[in-house]
């Protein structure tokens, strides 16, 4: 098996990738894995690409290609690999299929897992993850039973800073400008296979098997005309191989005939010194017919001018495309907030009706029990008073019959 994996950011290829190193026992390649050990252990490419990092650049592909070369030499790889990660670009491509069949291990296949943008915009912007034990969530859809706490362990999850609509808009846009015309490039040399990536992580493996098991033993497809850029590279490593463009070799210089005595006796050193040149030059047009050369090179160029333009024409619409779903995504997930907030407010407001009513229903049990106090006391009072008010009364009959 010997495949690269392919796929938006967030289409899940890491996590295929390493259930295909399980069970099928082949390695995956990862670059940046590759960079950071070589960097690490400090060999010739680690130092090389440890220098462009430094200067702020990019690490060169011939770089890259090296170390995947040192790396498809190791006894794993014999039986296959999963390159993710690269190429991302169709001259990467086009220089990894060389190497590769230097090498003897030419890819069986490019395995796409397609997802759509709008289930890629929400993977992306909804993941969570446990700063504790490192599990994933989606507030969309699989989110954790308690809002911002793992079901595992109970930490504290955390949303990436990069996981935003902004960085995410502008993750997908370099995808489809530079790494999606990949899929036309594979396409067109019959090894492509493409597999949707949506639904249970477990049916996609299931698909991403099958379509590997049903691959051929031998693809035929044609080698782009594009020089090895890993033997440059590996010449501290290896013994430097001369390259020279297409002219006679010295020693066949030796081997054309010879020009009659006659003749070369009665030219000038000159003419001897033209006919001589003009039999050389005979020679390589019949070693290296000139015709077929330049109709290859302008059939080549014709494609790639053809290709450029398709692709451009292609990134162009995907861009716009893109832009309108990504303004159709801002202001789905704007209006989610919107609700979000509304209910929020609904909530609080409910919370705080309860609570004020609450606070009446207590104000008026205590004001009910005082009324009832004061209501037994004016009756004590009253019970009291009658009997001092009969007494008075009967004495003032007392003394107005005395007067009489």
């Amino acid at each position: 098996m010997k495949i690269v994996l392919l796929g938006a950011p967030g289409s899940g290829k890491g996590t295929q990738a390493k259930q295909l190193t399980t069970k099928y026992g082949v390695p995956q390649i990862s670059t940046g894995d590759l960079l950071r050990a070589a960097v690490k252990a400090g060999s010739v490419l680690g130092v090389q690409a440890r220098a462009a990092m430094d200067a702020g650049r990019l690490v060169s592909d011939e770089i890259v290609l090296a170390m995947i070369k040192e790396r498809l030499a190791q006894p794993d790889a014999k039986n296959g690999f999963i390159l993710d990660g690269f190429p991302r670009n169709i001259p990467q491509a086009e220089a990894l299929d060389i190497m590769l069949d230097k090498v003897n291990q030419p890819l069986q296949s490019a395995l796409l897992i397609d997802v759509d943008f709008d289930s890629l915009i929400q993977r992306l912007t909804g993941r969570r993850t446990c700063e504790s034990c490192g599990q994933m969530y989606n507030v969309y859809t699989s989110p954790s039973k308690l809002d911002g706490q793992c079901d595992k362990c109970g930490g504290n999850l955390h949303h990436r800073a990069d996981d935003n609509e902004e960085t995410i808009g502008n993750r997908l846009r370099v995808y489809e400008a530079q790494t999606a015309p990949l899929i036309g490039y594979y396409k067109a040399q019959n090894r492509l296979r493409t597999i949707q990536g949506i639904g249970d992580i477990s049916d996609i493996f299931s698909a991403v098997c099958k379509v590997i098991e049903e691959l051929p033993d031998v693809v035929e497809f044609t080698l782009p005309v594009v020089e090895d850029l890993t033997s440059e590279i590996t010449a501290k490593a290896e013994p430097r191989a001369i390259k020279t463009k297409v002219k006679m070799p010295a020693p066949a210089a030796k081997k054309t005939p010879a020009v009659k005595k006659t003749t070369a006796a009665k030219a000038t050193p000159k003419k001897a010194e033209v006919k001589k040149k003009a039999v050389v030059k005979k020679k390589v047009i019949k070693k290296v017919p000139a015709k077929k050369v330049t109709t290859k090179k302008s059939t080549v160029k014709k494609k790639v001018v053809t290709k450029k333009t398709a692709t451009k024409k292609a990134t162009t619409k995907k861009k716009a495309v893109a832009k309108k779903k990504v303004a159709i995504k801002k202001a789905s997930v704007k209006k989610k907030i919107a609700v979000k907030k509304k209910v929020a407010v609904k909530k609080a407001v409910t919370k705080k009706k309860a609570v004020v009513k609450k606070k009446v229903a207590t104000k008026k049990k205590v004001i009910r029990k005082s009324v009832v106090k004061k209501k037994a006391a004016t009756r004590k009072k009253a019970a009291v008073k009658k009997p001092v008010t009969r007494k008075k009364a009967t004495a003032k009959k007392k003394k107005g019959a005395k007067r009489r």
